[in-house]
């Protein structure tokens, strides 16, 4: 009996979207232009840290980058959109490994609550800001004991202390209210104490 019996749909074989697709799940430039226009996009956001035995917060990890939307280098976070039907904890280690190497060896948190949500919007005069989209980032601080080499379109990765990564100057570097959202995960791990 076929699942049409059941009044199920049936699906071809080959994956969705254009046969040419080497990736399932990417949007093509023309279709995400078109998509990030009318509905919000999903993001996982990570803060690299070291942490001492006891589980204190002693480095912070900033990528310097080239910025997508004005391409002057600035500081940032691990970043990355979540693809369709990529779970959660796979899209932050895609996304790690993308940023800072295969080594990095990122300690995922057991639950895929993050430490907090950013929601950026394309107007200005929001506490986060994307020019190019509405986008909803989940966020979380993840200790890595791995060499981080820095990848894709990282420029380099420069470990600071909690307070050398809040300092003005630092947060000032950071784009979209990113500043503030580092300083807001670092006081969530009492990390500024």
């Amino acid at each position: 009996m076929t699942m049409e019996a059941f009044g199920e749909q049936s699906f071809p074989e080959e994956p969705f979207g254009n046969e040419w697709d080497t990736e399932p799940g990417w949007l093509s430039e023309e279709e995400l232009g078109e998509t990030r226009g009318r509905v919000p996009i999903l993001y996982v956001e990570a803060v690299p840290v070291r942490v001492d035995p006891d589980g204190r917060v002693t480095e912070v990890g900033l990528l310097l980058r080239g910025s997508p939307t004005t391409g002057t280098i600035t500081r940032s976070l691990v970043s990355g959109r979540v693809l369709h039907g990529e779970r959660i904890r796979d899209a932050l280690m895609r996304n790690l490994e993308k940023d800072l190497g295969p080594v990095a060896f990122p300690t995922l948190p057991l639950t895929t609550v993050p430490v907090t949500v950013a929601e950026y919007f394309p107007w200005p005069g929001e506490r986060y800001q994307d020019p190019r989209q509405h986008a909803v980032s989940l966020v979380y601080v993840i200790p890595v004991t791995g060499e981080c080499e820095p990848r894709q379109d990282a420029l380099e990765l420069s470990w600071m202390t909690p307070a050398e990564a809040a300092s003005d100057e630092v947060v000032g570097d950071m784009e979209g209210g990113r500043g503030a959202l580092l300083r807001q995960c670092l006081s969530a791990f009492g990390a500024l104490g």
